[in-house]
């Protein structure tokens, strides 16, 4: 009688199934494991924030210069602003602002006997307003002027002041050339951030997961000091923590 092969013996042909079986279920195992172990170890991030602010001098001012004439002759009220405009330039110029600079805007005329919503007696019938306006980048200058301009008052010319519409405006304009160091320091303060926690969670830091930058914002250091800027941006940086 003929001895069965190992292809006919139907023990081996019973386990050869279970033990490819088997050996799938442990690979499997092995991949699921590899996989939790990767995902915890993205899982652990920190995210911080990095603030760097900084005061910086405005660059550049304008300065709107406003005077009024009341009358009911059109004609003598612009002779009269002919002559303000003119002192008023001539006043700057005198003080070290160049031509270029000043600009001197339309005159706005107020009819009041034309505005229905006024029902009293008026003793002019015309209000004009002219601005002479400074676009400057010598600010300390302009500053120096602002006070000094009572000197017009000898000449007959009254300045309006506080008028809502017609405030000096401070800018900063230099934004870009400062912005890579802003940048930097704020990245350096967000490791820091970072680091110290790592190093109280025991672990070490690792790479940059994600990072972004916030907007620049630039706002008055104090409402006395308009010509003073804060400067502020903010780093967001997610960083991975190893063992």
């Amino acid at each position: 009688m003929a001895t069965p092969t190992s292809s006919q013996n139907p023990v081996i042909t019973r386990w050869i199934p279970a033990a490819l079986l088997a050996a799938g279920l442990i690979a499997l195992g092995a991949f699921i494991k590899g996989g939790f172990s990767s995902l915890s170890q993205n899982a652990r991030v920190v995210t911080v924030r990095g603030l760097c602010e900084k005061e910086v001098e405005a660059d550049k001012v304008t300065w709107p210069i406003v005077s009024k004439e009341v009358g009911n002759n059109l004609e003598s009220i612009y002779d009269k602003i002919t002559s303000t405009n003119n002192a008023i330039v001539a006043f700057l110029k005198a003080n070290g602002i160049q031509d270029s600079e000043i600009e001197i805007n339309a005159p706005q005329v107020l009819d009041l006997q034309a505005d229905r919503y006024n029902s009293q007696n008026v003793p002019f019938r015309y209000n004009v307003t002219t601005v002479v306006v400074v676009t400057s980048s010598q600010v300390g200058l302009v500053k120096k002027l602002v006070v000094k301009q009572s000197e017009l008052l000898k000449q007959g010319i009254a300045i309006v002041a506080g008028d809502y519409n017609y405030q000096i405006a401070y800018e900063y304009t230099s934004l870009n050339k400062i912005k890579p160091a802003m940048i930097a320091e704020a990245t350096k303060n967000a490791r820091e951030a970072a680091r110290k926690f790592a190093d109280d969670s025991q672990s070490k830091l690792g790479k940059i997961k994600t990072a972004s930058q916030g907007q620049f914002t630039i706002e008055d250091r104090d409402q006395y000091t308009p010509d003073i800027k804060r400067i502020r941006v903010v780093s967001t940086v997610g960083y991975f923590l190893d063992d």
